[in-house]
């Protein structure tokens, strides 16, 4: 009996510390990005008043994916824009009334150079294209989230584009050994080439969405972190609403840099100015 008493004492025990050892892990994750917060003139509804006044129109590329949708979602119910191009291969659907006065432009990205009127006029530009090697394979996935946002990214250059947003990965890196998070950095750089007024970069960790697309790998990642997350909402993911709460926001705020970055911390706490 007192054998028993002390094995269980010692689970106990290694599981305390075992619970311990988690929450500074997630305490220091969520604390390790320095957060540079907006300054706010004016209120949302005064911010959104005065973007509202100069009319202008935007385009949305991967409306057809989670985040693309939400955030067209988002913007559509802001009414910030006077016109809203969706750019994608394939025609979407929509029985919202809210939706009906969209422009959609159906292309080719195989040939885009076909199809550069699509890009022509719009002030903002708004990039939520991507895959994964596991449906695309690597070839691919390469093409997809480097060579068609890069080749997007020139043509809404050319056509008069002012600020560009691009939706990354957290641990982007161009160096890095890992396959998608070196593609998402080489996008970065190569569209930060291009010289766009202002470039915006969002580097969001594991998106917390019910996806409709079948993703086993971030399915099981979400399921882990979901409890973790209301104790820490940007340790090792963030909700997809502020994610286009920030893309918003940001939209909206006169930026100080030519081109900036925003890491997960930063992006939430974005997205929270939103909900005021």
């Amino acid at each position: 009996m007192k054998l028993l008493d002390c094995s269980c004492g010692t689970v106990v025990g290694l599981f305390t510390v075992l619970v311990v050892l988690i929450a500074v892990i997630f305490y220091h994750l969520e604390n390790s990005e320095s957060v540079t917060y907006p300054r706010m003139a004016h209120d949302m509804k005064t911010l959104e008043e005065n973007f509202r006044q100069k009319n202008k129109s935007c385009f949305i590329l991967g409306a057809s994916g989670e985040t693309g949708k939400e955030l067209l979602k988002e913007i559509v119910n802001r009414k910030i824009f006077s016109r809203i191009t969706l750019i994608g291969r394939r025609q979407l659907t929509f029985e919202d009334k809210a939706y009906e006065s969209l422009v959609q432009e159906v292309v080719d990205f195989e040939k885009l150079d076909d199809y550069a009127a699509a890009f022509q006029g719009h002030d903002v530009g708004y990039c939520c294209l991507g895959t994964t090697k596991a449906k695309a394979g690597t070839e691919g996935f390469v093409r997809v989230d480097h060579d068609y946002v890069l080749k997007s990214a020139q043509l809404a250059k050319a056509g008069g584009c002012g600020h560009f947003h691009l939706e990354s990965s957290k641990g982007a890196d161009k160096t890095s050994g890992f396959l998608y998070l070196r593609v998402k950095g080489e996008v970065e750089a190569d569209v930060g080439e291009l010289g766009f007024e202002r470039y915006s970069i969002y580097r969001p960790a594991v998106l917390m969405v019910d996806r409709q697309e079948s993703r086993p790998t971030e399915w099981l990642a979400r399921k882990f972190l979901a409890p973790l997350s209301a104790a820490f909402p940007t340790a090792m993911s963030i909700p997809i609403a502020s994610v286009v709460r920030a893309m918003a926001v940001n939209t909206l705020l006169e930026g100080e840099a030519k081109a900036e970055i925003l890491e997960n911390k930063a992006i939430y706490n974005l997205g929270k100015v939103a909900e005021k």
